[in-house]
């Protein structure tokens, strides 16, 4: 295991488990360059037919670790980001991505499904999106892909007020392909994962290609980077995130927006 990421290949299937159940998987820099790392390694291992990403514990992952986005927002985060790494290697795989969701899928947990060719959810998952709850804008392409899997009311809705979405809201939606018990969500999605793996991997992978443009998926994340690059330099953010160190609501009426 590296960074809190555990990476098992067998029979075709490279599973990629974030190990931070304590922190309830919250994902550091570290944990996104390992995940890019395993991603980008992938397109080059004739052994790698599929990749399944999962969360260990009772959570899928609680998004990005808030301690370093606050570091980020107050200017005294020093390491090079990796989660843009991530992100493209995401837009890029060309291998089909495949992702178990137990409990809360909060942020990056939820919009990284997006990049997911199947999407198997326990009973209990919990999908939200509170970008704007921390004075951020949406990330890994989400802006596109969010109201095109799922119209802009909804879309908006999820990323302006921040609200979960049940398993079966999600699945009616289109966010998701199954919802079984929390008991069989690995069994499913393993099931899955090993039927994928028989299949002719050339076919899948064009079939996937043609189905999704990796170039424009990286063009919107480029976009949206920015902009959360420039957000989190904002009084609105540094709120947000004074607002939870201190454990209280954020007052945003007094700030002027911009």
């Amino acid at each position: 295991m590296t960074d809190h990421i555990r990476l098992d290949n067998a029979a075709g299937v490279l599973t990629l488990t974030m190990a931070r159940p304590d922190k309830k998987n919250a994902l550091t820099n570290a944990m996104y360059g390992a995940l890019a790392d395993a991603l980008q390694n992938a397109e080059t291992d004739p052994a790698v037919r599929v990749l399944l990403i999962r969360g260990e514990g009772d959570m899928f992952t609680a998004g990005n670790d808030v301690g370093e986005f606050a570091a980020m927002a107050m200017g005294s985060f020093r390491a090079e980001p990796q989660v843009g790494r991530f992100l493209q290697a995401l837009a890029q795989s060309s291998r089909p991505l495949i992702a178990a969701v137990q409990g809360r899928a909060v942020g990056i947990g939820t919009t990284m499904l997006l990049h997911c060719d199947l999407v198997v959810l326990a009973e209990n998952a919990l999908l939200s999106t509170p970008f704007v709850n921390l004075a951020l804008v949406p990330e890994a392409a989400s802006s596109l892909l969010m109201p095109l899997r799922i119209g802009y009311a909804r879309a908006f809705e999820m990323f302006a007020l921040g609200e979960a979405v049940d398993a079966n809201s999600a699945l009616a939606w289109g966010l998701a392909n199954r919802v079984v018990p929390l008991d069989k969500l690995d069994a499913e999605a393993a099931a899955l994962a090993a039927r994928l793996a028989r299949q002719p991997a050339g076919a899948v992978s064009i079939t996937k290609r043609l189905m999704r443009d990796p170039d424009t998926l990286i063009a919107q994340i480029r976009n949206e980077s920015a902009q959360f690059k420039a957000r989190l330099a904002t009084a609105e953010a540094r709120e947000a995130f004074t607002a939870f160190a201190e454990r209280r609501p954020p007052d945003f009426t007094k700030l002027a927006g911009t």
